[in-house]
């Protein structure tokens, strides 16, 4: 047999290199085919619940955008607005007031907390609302809040949750529209109503920060319609407040 010389083993050593970095190669192309599949499929799960979560809020938009006067909305109504910087409850002078006696259902104006709702919700339930004086601040910024009766509230989840997106995109909205249960211990709607929007309104001249010719605004409603709220939030836009610069 003859001697294997340095160059044999040379060849065999450099064959066993390229096959190493063939199955390493494989193995690598293994690897990555993997990845996109895993990549295609999370993708694909992504996109089906984005399209299923579309659908959704266009099934429950669309339960909203019949004929408006099937609401049986009452005309908008125009209140005296009061309490403007008014705070009381903690934190403020009158830290012992707990509560604010409104003289309209719902309250469109008037004392509240010295904080209003900040927590980035757009839709509350009846167990996590916050309190009525600290809505009322949120009006005072240019919010209008949607008050729902808590009869509605499991029925109509998904429609608000649809109706606040649609509502907020508005550029008359300024992503300041509220859904909130209403509180009968502040009052009880009136006899068939079931939604009731308000507004505090106001003039504010950006170049001075003067404001004037506050007025609250409401309008009740038997049934829930999107035609309605666009138009009513179109009618009192965000800026129109006695605070419309802040949050």
């Amino acid at each position: 047999m003859a001697r294997e010389t340095s160059r044999d083993r040379r060849a065999k050593v450099a064959e066993m290199q390229a096959q190493q970095k063939k199955a390493e190669r494989r193995r690598l192309m293994t690897v990555v085919g993997a990845c996109l599949a895993v990549v295609v499929i999370i993708a694909g799960a992504v996109g089906f619940a984005v399209v299923s979560e579309r659908n959704k809020d266009s099934e429950a938009l669309q339960a909203l955008s019949g004929d408006a006067s099937a609401a049986s909305c009452d005309p908008v109504t125009t209140d005296p607005a009061s309490g403007s910087s008014d705070h009381v409850g903690p934190g403020t002078n009158q830290a012992d007031v707990t509560r604010v006696d409104y003289t309209t259902v719902p309250p469109s104006s008037g004392k509240h907390f010295a904080s209003p709702a900040l927590d980035g919700r757009r839709v509350y339930t009846s167990s996590d609302a916050p309190a009525m004086e600290n809505l009322v601040h949120n009006l005072e910024h240019g919010y209008t809040i949607l008050w729902y009766d808590k009869s509605v509230e499991s029925a109509d989840a998904a429609k608000f949750d649809a109706l606040q997106k649609q509502i907020n995109a508005l550029p008359e909205a300024g992503n300041k529209f509220i859904i909130s249960p209403w509180d009968t211990s502040y009052g009880a709607l009136p006899e068939g109503k079931k939604y009731a929007l308000s507004h505090w309104s106001a003039k504010y001249d950006t170049s001075t920060g003067a404001v004037s010719d506050q007025a609250g605004h409401r309008q009740l409603c038997g049934g829930l319609s999107a035609t309605v709220v666009e138009q009513f939030v179109k009618a009192h836009p965000w800026s129109a407040s006695p605070e419309p610069n802040a949050a």
